[in-house]
C-alpha cells in the first residue's frame, strides 16, 4: 500500500467533517476476488465493498454507502466494475482515483474517478453487464494462470457444440434453471445481448453480456455448459433443461476463479474505453520451441 494522497486542509476540522456541498462520484474499479467474499458489505466477512467504503470514510470522517454495478460472488473477480458515492466538491473527482489507491489493499485498484450528475447511478443506469468465464484445458497445472480460470482437462472441449448450445439463449428467457436459492429477484426473466465461446491454444472462454444476470446464473451454466463440451449432455438435451426451468437438473456449479466481470455498459459514461474495456486480458501463452541441447 503506498503512502496516502495529501487532502484539502479544509476537509475537517478538529476531526469534524466540514462539507455542506456534495458530488456524485464514479469509479471503476477491478478487483482480485480470490480472498473476498464478494462484492456486497458484510458484517464479520471481507468483502470489496467494505473494503473500499472503509478507505472513503477514512478521508472523509464519516460512513458513506458505495453503490455498485452488481454484485459478484465470492471468489469471483472483476476488471472494470462501476461504482459510486458521495464526496464533498472541495475534493476534484478526479483525484478519487489515487486517493484511494494509496489506501486499498493490493487485492483491489481504482482505475479512474470521474464526477457524474446526481441522476446518475451506477446500478440502475447500466443497460448491461458482460462475463467471461475462462477454462484452461493444459494438462500440465500452472500457478500463475490458476488464479483466474478453471482448470478443466479431464475431457477435451469441443468449443463449437459449447457455441451452439449457447446460441438459442440469445433474447428474452426465463433462466430459473440457472439460478441459485435464495435469490431475492421476483422473476428470472433475463434478456442475453450477447453470447460467445471460443478457443486460444489452451484456453476456451466464454463472454456473456445481458442486462442483467441471476444469482449464480454464470457458473452454474458453465458447469452444465461443459457437458456438451465433452459430449455427454447434446445441445437439444441443453437446450430443453432451460426452457423447460429444469434446476433441479443442474447441480454443478463451475468454480468461481474462472469468472470475471468483465465489464458494464452505459448510455453516458465518463471515461475513455482504455479505462474500462476489456481490461482483463486474454490468457494465450503460445508455446515455446524447447532449449537446444549443445
Amino acid at each position: 500500500m503506498s503512502r496516502p494522497t495529501p487532502l484539502p486542509d479544509q476537509l475537517h476540522t478538529h476531526g469534524t467533517p466540514r462539507w455542506t456541498q456534495l458530488q456524485r462520484v464514479a469509479i471503476v474499479v477491478q478487483y482480485v476476488g480470490t480472498h473476498f467474499h464478494g462484492w456486497q458489505r458484510q458484517p464479520r466477512d471481507r468483502t470489496v465493498q467494505g473494503d473500499i467504503e472503509t478507505a472513503i470514510a477514512s478521508v472523509l470522517g464519516q460512513a458513506v454507502t458505495l453503490c455498485g454495478a452488481g454484485r459478484t460472488d465470492t471468489g469471483v473477480h472483476a476488471a472494470a466494475q462501476v461504482a459510486h458515492f458521495p464526496a464533498p466538491t472541495m475534493i476534484p473527482a478526479q483525484r478519487w482515483a489515487s486517493i484511494l489507491n494509496s489506501r486499498l489493499p493490493a487485492d483491489i485498484v481504482i482505475r479512474a474517478a470521474a464526477r457524474v450528475p446526481d441522476d446518475w447511478h451506477a446500478q440502475f443506469s447500466a443497460q448491461w453487464r458482460r462475463y467471461r468465464y475462462t477454462i484452461y484445458t493444459n494438462p500440465v497445472p500452472n500457478l500463475f494462470i490458476r488464479p483466474f480460470s478453471w482448470h478443466y482437462y479431464h475431457q477435451p472441449l469441443s468449443e463449437g457444440l459449447m457455441q451452439a448450445a449457447l446460441a438459442p439463449l440469445l433474447g428474452y428467457h426465463d433462466l430459473t434453471a440457472f439460478q441459485r436459492s435464495g435469490s431475492k429477484r421476483s422473476h428470472a426473466c433475463v434478456e442475453l445481448q450477447h453470447v460467445e465461446c471460443r478457443r486460444r491454444e489452451q484456453f476456451v472462454t466464454v463472454e456473456l453480456q445481458a442486462n442483467g444476470f441471476l444469482y449464480g446464473m454464470v457458473r452454474l451454466l458453465m458447469g452444465i455448459l461443459v457437458q456438451v463440451g465433452r459430449g455427454i449432455l447434446s445441445v437439444e438435451e441443453f437446450t430443453g433443461l432451460w426452457q423447460n426451468q429444469q434446476r433441479d437438473q443442474v447441480k454443478y456449479a463451475a468454480p468461481a476463479s474462472g469468472l470475471c466481470l468483465l465489464r458494464v455498459g452505459y448510455e453516458h459514461f465518463p471515461f475513455p474505453p482504455n479505462i474500462w474495456y476489456d481490461t482483463q486480458p486474454h490468457f494465450c501463452f503460445s508455446p515455446c520451441s524447447p532449449p537446444v541441447a549443445v
